[in-house]
């Protein structure tokens, strides 16, 4: 009897992988990220990304942090911690690499994060964005994310950001919940 290895995915295969922050496929796209907040907001964002010890990304803390992958390569991720003692996940990170953007992969991404959070036996999730990030603002208001702030002021004014999504008892992989 011959055993077969499993085939590595190709090139054009998404793959969903939960990982630690130590994972080394997980610092190219922190790096962009930070690199990204740097030029939208001045300063060194890197230390926001740093703000957060990376244990609060683990299972033990009731975090996660997830990759997508495609051929092998990460192209996109996302994270949650616990933001409250009750049933509240706060979403952090959420990043797709450069040359992967316009192809739904932030969705895909955030739809994985509810997932893995309802599984976990949160109900709500929290999160919030900058306010030089349009595309992160729509994303969150087309994925069915309630903006806890009046999205007819001047985001400026506002800072962060906020929403919130109370999520169904079960989700099912890949499928963004809604109410």
């Amino acid at each position: 009897m011959t055993s077969v290895a499993p085939r590595p995915p190709s090139a054009g295969e998404l793959t969903v992988v939960q990982v630690p922050v130590s994972d080394p496929r997980v610092r190219p796209l922190l790096r962009e990220l930070g690199d990204e907040y740097s030029r939208r907001y001045g300063g060194d964002a890197h230390a926001e990304l740093a703000r957060y010890p990376d244990e609060e990304f683990s299972a033990s803390h009731g975090g996660a942090l997830l990759l997508l992958l495609e051929g092998g390569a990460p192209v996109a991720g996302g994270a949650f911690r616990r933001y409250d003692a009750g049933e509240t996940a706060e979403l952090k990170r959420i990043w797709t690499h450069s040359d992967h953007r316009r192809r739904g992969l932030a969705r895909r991404v955030v739809a994985e994060l509810e997932h893995e959070a309802s599984a976990r036996g949160y109900r709500r999730i929290y999160l919030t964005t900058g306010p030089r990030q349009p595309e992160a603002r729509g994303l969150y208001l087309t994925t069915g994310y309630t903006p806890l702030f009046d999205t007819e002021a001047d985001p400026e004014t506002i800072g962060p950001l906020p929403f919130e999504k109370h999520l169904p008892r079960t989700l099912r992989p890949g499928k963004a919940a809604t109410l």
